[in-house]
């Protein structure tokens, strides 16, 4: 058994510093809660470094008796991790201390939240798994729930609570069943004793995955366990809202590929049919109901119900291309929506919450840039040529079509078309509309400016040259 702790050091590191986050807010003076944030950057910057300083190119090394694996997976989707949550902290500073929301306690809460996507990334055990994923998902309900006096967002934290609990149990449920035919944990042990005991209990393991497979759709907000996913985004905070919408994509996706293509991959047959039913159904359903919604934040709650059924298309294929488009699809889907979610944080001020499109009326004329980056959001969700959402989906397009499922990449390209209305609708509400007073941006700084300069440039850059992240995720595939 391998006890070494070599590959968890950046894991340990933030946890020692999510302990010394809370004992700074507890004994520093409210005049210095700024050092909330600069040691939640530290942390983040730190946890880098080490990411960078453990991995062993070409080596697969494991943790905790060979329950936690940094693999170049891990590796890969770790250091993206630790980019866009730096990027989120410096997005959402302004933010926090004009809402006045408790720092230490959300700073604190959203290192948790990253712990526990680290956790879910680098595990090689079912356990570990649902360990990680009780760990993301106990913080990100804190998150939702800070904002006290609202009820909307107390709502919000309790609905996401309750069917998050349900999911969980669920998911529980299913891997007893998995244990109980396979008499293993280990998702490489599960992977050989299916292969070769698999068909004396296929009817305990087809049970026991139906439970799974509606655990794990349930994080990714497929339909019909989409629920959560409008009213979370609308009942939050922007800043939590920010979290849950773009870097926890990241975590969810390589769950899930640990899970079915890790440990389940000889069952593929009956979870592929599982997940192409769901896709069809979220890209439905989150396209047509996103056109009937005037709340921003709950329009791109819809919009994820629909782009996760990219995801889960691509899943379904169990191919290399298909599931290097999966990461490359969440890379930048993840990196789209901070965007989104930037520009919308600049905008609010002084008790003010850009959430309804018609807060955005006559952007263009007010704030140019900020309607630009915007406008460059929107055409990507939208999968608008030259932007990377285009690519994204059309490696995913490819990657169907590849293997003969040429009826869903119709379906979808389809849909898409219809789901571009509310994308184009919001642009047309930035530059063709008038409003008789501008939206005053917050004072954010320098540097969240410049990184929200960068991030929108992102998207035209991996659009029009996008082999260098295709790259990156083919070779995290299959190194």
């Amino acid at each position: 058994m391998n006890i070494s702790l070599f590959a968890a050091i950046p894991e340990i590191f933030m946890a020692a510093m999510i302990v010394v986050i809370l004992l700074l807010d507890a004994f520093v003076a409210d005049n210095k809660k700024h050092l909330n944030t600069i040691f939640t950057l530290a942390a983040l910057i730190g946890g880098y470094i080490l990411q960078v300083y453990v991995f062993i190119p070409g080596q697969i090394q494991l943790a905790f008796g060979n329950m936690f694996i940094l693999d170049s997976l891990a590796q890969g989707m770790k250091l993206f991790t630790y980019i866009l949550a730096i990027v989120t902290v410096i997005y959402i500073k302004h933010y926090i201390n004009d809402k006045k929301i408790m720092k230490g306690e959300f700073y604190a809460i959203f290192l948790f939240s990253i712990l526990g996507m680290l956790v879910m990334i680098s595990a090689n055990n079912l356990l570990i798994l649902y360990v990680g994923l009780e760990l993301l998902s106990l913080a990100l309900y804190g998150l939702v729930a800070l904002n006290r006096d609202s009820t909307k967002s107390t709502e919000a934290a309790m609905k996401f609570f309750i069917l998050g609990a349900l999911a969980s149990g669920l998911l529980l449920y299913g891997i007893s069943f998995v244990f109980g035919a396979t008499g293993e944990l280990q998702l490489d042990k599960v992977f050989q004793a299916i292969s070769t005991n698999g068909s004396q209990n296929a009817g305990l393991l087809v049970f026991g995955l139906v439970f799974i497979v509606a655990g794990l759709v349930f994080k990714l907000g497929l339909v019909p366990f989409h629920m959560w996913v409008p009213d979370v985004y609308e009942g939050s905070q922007l800043a939590a809202t920010t979290v849950i919408g773009s870097v926890t994509k990241l975590a969810s996706v390589v769950f899930i590929i640990r899970f079915l293509i890790g440990g389940l991959v000889m069952l593929s047959h009956d979870w592929s049919l599982m997940l192409s039913m769901l896709a069809f159904l979220s890209l439905f359903i989150g396209n047509i109901v996103a056109i009937a919604q005037t709340n921003i934040k709950r329009l791109l709650g819809y919009s994820t119900v629909a782009h996760m059924a990219f995801i889960a298309f691509g899943l379904m294929t169990v191919s290399v291309n298909g599931i290097s488009a999966v990461v490359f699809y969440t890379i930048v889907y993840a990196i789209t929506a901070l965007a989104g979610f930037g520009v919308l944080l600049f905008l609010s001020k002084d008790g003010f919450e850009c959430e309804q499109i018609d807060d955005l009326r006559g952007l263009n004329k007010s704030h140019p840039v900020y309607a630009g980056i915007m406008l460059l959001v929107m055409f990507s969700l939208a999968g608008i040529p030259p932007l990377a959402g285009f690519y994204a989906k059309f490696t995913i397009l490819q990657a169907l079509v590849e293997l003969g499922y040429i009826k869903s990449a119709v379906f979808a390209v389809v849909l898409s078309l219809i789901g571009a209305f509310y994308y184009l609708r919001i642009v047309k509400v930035m530059y063709f509309d008038e409003k008789d007073v501008g939206l005053q941006v917050a004072n954010v700084g320098l540097l969240p400016r410049v990184a929200l300069f960068i991030n929108g440039g992102l998207l035209l850059l991996i659009g029009i040259l996008p082999s260098g992240l295709m790259n990156i995720c083919t070779q995290m595939i299959t190194s």
